[in-house]
Parts: structure tokens; sequence; C-alpha cells
């Protein structure tokens, strides 16, 4: 049985798992734009030690010659430490008491602050720069003199290193996505299982139970199984209400039918020749009346069954040989012959009284559409598959395409003169409760057809 589809959208599994995925690629995102600042921030205070350090290495070297000119020998040391495998470009300036000295002049300053080193981003020639400026001060011997020194790069390496940062932390942050997706994922469904075996147990009922659902199930949803369990018991008892009524009302109409054939009967006695038709055509609608209220009976009791569940192990042979017994006066009064081939015991589980009533309709059939003198047979056989019993006859018996409509309960709507009943309706119906199966076939020897009942094994 397919599990039916969700209704009004996402199935709860669905829904957890999806808030669940979206969640996390939010906290994903918010955690990786953090940590793209942060590798900018970390990138950026890598880049200004060593510009600080570069700086330094220069100022280490600012001397002052005998005339009291500042001088500086620049270290190749100091501009190398600021090579990187970006192939940044390195800048540098040198600012005396009386202004720019060497280097790059158009190389911006960075303004003093607290510190004696400050920093900035800048541009030179469209050259995106981070710049540091050391202020310094030389003796003289007379006196000191203040210089400043600026170093620059462009920032290739700054932004390369920011970006292999947040590379590796995406790498990282999608590892634990997934895992936490995964983790999600299986958590979800292993708190759904529960509902799971709850869905399985409901597809496997009968649409006729209406016992109280027994699962184990989360606390979350007790609440509605214990206002679906309330449902079916109201629901079962209008059931029964129902089936009590049925009953009552069949035993009820039982008497006085009888009574109305038993006066009709003197009314045929004392009655001129002449309304003798229309006293038969009112018997035979009695009949018929009584007929149809028999089988209702019977339906009513197939639906009583029904919920009792429990099928007591049947001797079905012994009720096939009884009941063909009891057909043979039937059956020989239109002038058919009827008898019994199979087995001497059969075991099966089924109601003894329905498994009869099937059987009886089944040869009833036989009996009044097998046509003139036909041979019947019913059998009770032990096969593979489990036991079956059957009918046999060599008239034309029903044709194939009428068989689906007369095995529904429709049968008094599309048949109001009553011909076929509600015969082939309650086989139908007692098949469905014993779990047997209905086969319509063509009979072996090529002439007329066989009605099989294949029960399951015992």
């Amino acid at each position: 049985m397919t599990a039916a589809p969700a209704i009004g959208g996402w199935s709860l599994r669905r829904r957890l798992l999806a808030w669940l995925f979206l969640a996390t690629a939010l906290l994903g995102i918010i955690a990786l734009t953090d940590t793209w600042f942060e590798a900018r921030r970390t990138a950026q205070s890598v880049s200004d030690r060593v510009l600080a350090g570069s700086a330094l290495a220069i100022a280490e070297r600012v001397t002052v010659d005998l005339s009291g000119i500042i001088e500086v020998d620049i270290p190749f040391s100091a501009l190398d430490m600021l090579a990187s495998a970006a192939e940044d470009q390195v800048f540098y300036r040198i600012d005396g008491p009386d202004g720019f000295l060497t280097g790059y002049e158009t190389l911006p300053t960075v303004p003093r602050g607290d510190d004696d080193t400050a920093f900035a981003d800048g541009t030179l020639n469209d050259t995106r720069l981070r710049i540091a400026t050391l202020y310094g001060k030389v003796s003289t011997g007379e006196g000191i003199l203040p210089f400043a020194v600026t170093v620059a790069e462009s920032t290739r390496a700054r932004d390369a290193l920011a970006r292999a940062i947040l590379i590796r932390s995406a790498l990282r942050l999608s590892g634990l996505a997934l895992g936490a997706a995964f983790i999600a994922w299986l958590t979800v469904t292993v708190a759904l299982r529960p509902l799971d075996r709850l869905a399985r147990t409901l597809q496997a009922r009968a649409p006729d139970d209406l016992s109280p659902l027994q699962a184990d199930i989360p606390s979350e949803v007790a609440g509605p199984i214990g206002a679906m369990n309330g449902f079916m018991a109201r629901l079962d008892g209008a059931v029964a209400a129902l089936r009590n009524f049925t009953g009552n009302a069949g035993h009820q109409l039982r008497t006085p039918l009888a009574t109305v054939r038993a006066q009709l009967a003197l009314i045929a006695r004392a009655s001129p020749p002449d309304a003798a038709p229309a006293v038969a055509k009112a018997e035979t609608a009695l009949i018929r009346a009584e007929r149809v209220l028999a089988q209702l009976m019977m339906l009513a009791r197939i639906d009583a069954a029904a919920a009792r569940r429990a099928l007591p192990e049947t001797d079905i042979a012994a009720i096939a040989r009884t009941t063909t017994a009891e057909a043979i006066p039937e059956a020989t009064r239109h002038g058919h012959d009827l008898g019994y081939e199979g087995a001497d015991g059969l075991i099966a589980r089924a109601d003894p009284v329905l498994c009869a009533e099937l059987l009886t309709n089944l040869v009833d059939n036989a009996i009044r559409y097998a046509g003139p003198r036909a041979t019947i047979t019913v059998r009770a056989l032990s096969t593979p598959q489990g036991p079956v019993l059957e009918v046999e006859d060599d008239g034309p018996g029903l044709p194939p395409e009428a068989i689906p409509r007369l095995v529904a309960r429709q049968d008094l709507r599309t048949d109001p003169a009553g011909t076929h009943g509600l015969g082939l309706a309650i086989i139908a119906e007692i098949a469905r409760l014993f779990g047997a199966t209905l086969d319509f076939a063509p009979a072996a020897t090529g002439k007329g057809h066989v009605i099989r009942c294949r029960f399951p094994q015992p």
C-alpha cells in the first residue's frame, strides 16, 4: 500500500529539514561575512607589522654627517622583508627637518598620531597602497633633528592573504554545514520514526477496524492520537447502533411478511380465477422482498463479523458437502445434476455460518443461471496457494462483463427487477472478510464457467 501524499504542502520531515538547512545556511553566511572582515583585519595587521619592521630597519640607519646633515644608508634587508609571492610593489620615502630627502617624492606620508608609527591606506599612480610612516629623531651632538621614514607596499599580498583565510574558513564551514545537515537529517528521521510506524499501522488497518490506536508515539502527538481514538470510538458506537437497528428492523419485518404471505395464500384459494395473476404477482414481489431482506441481514452479519476480526479454523470441506446435500432438491426441481468432489476434510480460517452462506449463494447462482439440465459440481480442494472452494457448471452462466457490477452492493438500484439480487455482492463481502480472492473463469472443459474462492493458508 502506497503512502498518501501530504495534504496542504510539504511533509513535517521536509519542513523541519528545510528550516534546519535554512538556519544553517543563514548562520554560515553570517559566519563567512564575519570571517571575511576578520581575515582582512588579520591580513592588515600582518602587513602593518612588516611595514613597521621595515621602517624601523631604515630608521636605525639614519645618521648625521660632520656638516650636520641627515643621511641614510638604506639596508637591502629593510625592503627585502616586504617582498611577497604576490609580487607587491614597494615604495619608500625619507624626510628630514627641511622636507624630502630621498625615495619616491610623490609617495604620501601619514600624519603623526598617538604613536611614533602611523598607518593609512592610500594610492600612488592608481595603485592601492598600505602606508606606514615612522617618526624619529637623531642627535647631532648640539641638538636633535626630526625625520620621518615612510614605507609602502601594494595591497595584493594583503588581499591574497585575506582571500586565503576566507577560502580555508569557507571550506571548514562547508564541511561543518554538511556535517550539521547530515546530523539534522539523521536526527529528524529518527525523531519521526514513531510517526512513520503510526502511518504504517493506519495503512495496514482494515477499513472497518475502529479499535483504538496503540503505538509508541512522542508526547507531542499524544493529543491528536487521543482525539482520533475518541473519534473512532464514537464512530464505532454509531456503526454498532446502525447494525443493531438493521438487525432489529429485519427481525421485526420478517413476521409481518410471513403473515402477508399466509394471507395471500388464503386469498388465492378464495378469489375468482381472474384474480389469480394479480395474487401471483403480489406473492412474487413478496418473495423477492423476503429474499432481499434476508440478504441485507446477511450483509449486516458480515459487517458485524468484520468488527470481531478473529476467524476460527473451520472445516470448509464439511460445509461444502452439507451445502451441496441441502441444495440437491432445488437443483433436481430445475433439472440439474448437482454433486460434490474433493477432500474429506479441509481447514481454512473462516466463520462457519458465513462460509456456508458464501457457498449457498454460489450454488444458488449456478442453479438459477446455469441453463436447463446443467451439471453443477462443488469442490473443496487443497492447493499450494491455499484451500479452495469452487462451483463449476456447464451452462452459459452470467456474462463476464456483468460480474464486476454484480459483486457491488449497488445491485438493488441497477437491477430493480430483482433478477440477480445481492448474491454475488454477499459472496464478495464474505470473501473479503476471510482475506480470500474470487476468480471468475471459463471451465477447463471449455463449456460453462467456474467461480473459485481461494482462502489464504491457515
